[in-house]
Parts: C-alpha cells; structure tokens; sequence
C-alpha cells in the first residue's frame, strides 16, 4: 500500500494543482468560457452526457487497437526476417522508412479510395503511423542477444527455430514492450486524425463537432478522456510487463539453476 501511494500520491498531487492554477487563473482574468472554459465547467460538460464521451471513445479505441495488432503482427513478422538476413533488412528498410516520413494527411485520400469510407481506412490510419517503430525495436530486440548463449545453443546444434523460441524472442521481449508504449499513444493519435479526415464517428468526430460549434468545454471534456484512455491503457501494458519480464527473470534463474 504504501509503494502504491508513493506512485500515485505524486501525479495525482500535481495534476490537483496543475487543475488549481487553470481554475484560479481563467477566475482572475475572468476569462470568456468558449476561449477557455475553467475546470468544472469542463466537468460538468462530461457529466451532462457521459455516454456521448464513452460511446465515441470506445469506437476509436477500437479502431486504434485494430491498427496496432495489425501492425505490431506485420512488424514482428518482417523484423524476424530482418533479424536473420542482412540482404533482407536492406531490402525492406528503406520502404518502411518511406512510410514513416510520408504524412498521413497525404495518403488519407488514396486510402479511401482503396477502402471506401469505413472502418477500414481508418484502421489503416492507426496500422501505419505504428508500423515504424514496432518495426524498429523489433529488429534491435531481436539482434541484442547474449553471445555466450547464443555459442551455447550453436554448440549444441540447435537450430534456427530453436535459437528463436529459446533466446532470441525472449530476449526481444523488453524492446517489444518498449514500442508499445510508444505506439498506444500514436495508435489514438492516428485513429483521431483518420476521424477528423473521414468526419464520421469517433472522438475525432465529436472534437470537430465542438471546434466548429465553439463548445470548448466539450472540446476539452473530449481531450482530457483521450488521456485519461491513453493513460489506462499504458498503465495496464506497463503491469503486463512487469508480469512477463519478472516471470522470465525467475524462469531463466531456475534454468540456470538446473
């Protein structure tokens, strides 16, 4: 209990003042609320109709996770053969870093016309603004194993599918987790930006809604739940992390203890 004040007491402390100086300084400059509404105000626009908020968020949420399975399954794939082959890595390196200096806004169009305007492009959206760093920590992962280890399996004879399962995935595992945490963020960052361009469902929708009718409690209301989802899911991947790497630790101990 006390590990656990000591993470949460400090964000929480600080949030409260952070909401104390916005509240105390759009009072004493007794500022319009459609410029910049004061905490409870915002409050109390998320209060009215909270299952506006949840309804939206949950269809982007979906389609984020959508295009982060999607390309965290194709990135892994691609970075295992990278991993293994120096011809290949340079045969795909290049084309994925095209994906990455291309603006999204750039090939939204192109998207809806291959895709139609669903779900579909929106997914795709997500999948490319995440691909690259999946991609990236992939490889490095994969690459940064134990030399002695890898001498030990080679003596052995154990093959490449072997080497795989027993040293090299494992060993990927905190740089897997690593660009997760990167990617959960962009994931919503893409799937948002996808709704502002599509103009249909979605926080994207309901934060173009309010820009356009001047409801910057709304606006902000609808902000403050994109964190508040991003934050919980960040915090859930960190604790099933904590759980896969602190179980590996004690199993790679026994094993040596055998």
């Amino acid at each position: 209990m006390r590990r656990l004040v000591l993470l949460v007491a400090p964000p929480l402390a600080f949030g409260a003042l952070l909401l104390f100086g916005w509240d105390l300084w759009v009072r004493l400059r007794d500022i319009q609320p459609y410029i910049l509404p004061a905490p409870s105000e915002v409050g109390a626009a998320f209060l009215d109709e909270p299952g506006r908020y949840l309804g939206a968020l949950v269809e982007s949420l979906v389609t984020a996770l959508a295009g982060l399975v999607l390309a965290s399954t194709v990135a892994f794939g691609l970075a295992v053969l990278m991993a293994h082959s120096r011809v290949l890595e340079r045969a795909i390196y290049p084309p994925a870093l095209l994906v990455k200096v291309t603006p999204i806004v750039a090939v939204y169009p192109l998207l809806l016309i291959w895709f139609g305007f669903g779900t579909s492009p929106r997914v795709a959206v997500a999948a490319l603004i995440t691909f690259f760093p999946m991609l990236v920590n992939a490889v490095v992962g994969l690459r940064q194993v134990d030399p002695a280890a890898l001498d030990v399996l080679r003596v052995l004879n154990a093959s490449r599918a072997q080497v795989f399962w027993k040293l090299r995935l494992p060993s990927s595992l905190p740089y897997v987790f690593a660009a997760l945490r990167i990617s959960v963020p962009l994931s919503l960052i893409g799937a948002v930006v996808a709704e502002f361009l599509a103009g249909a469902g979605g926080m994207g929708q309901l934060i173009l809604i309010a820009n356009g009718e001047f409801d910057t409690d709304v606006l902000f209301a609808a902000v403050f739940v994109l964190a508040a989802a991003g934050i919980g899911i960040t915090a859930v991947l960190s604790y099933v992390e904590a759980r896969v790497l602190r179980w590996m630790t004690s199993a790679e101990r026994q094993q040596m203890g055998a």
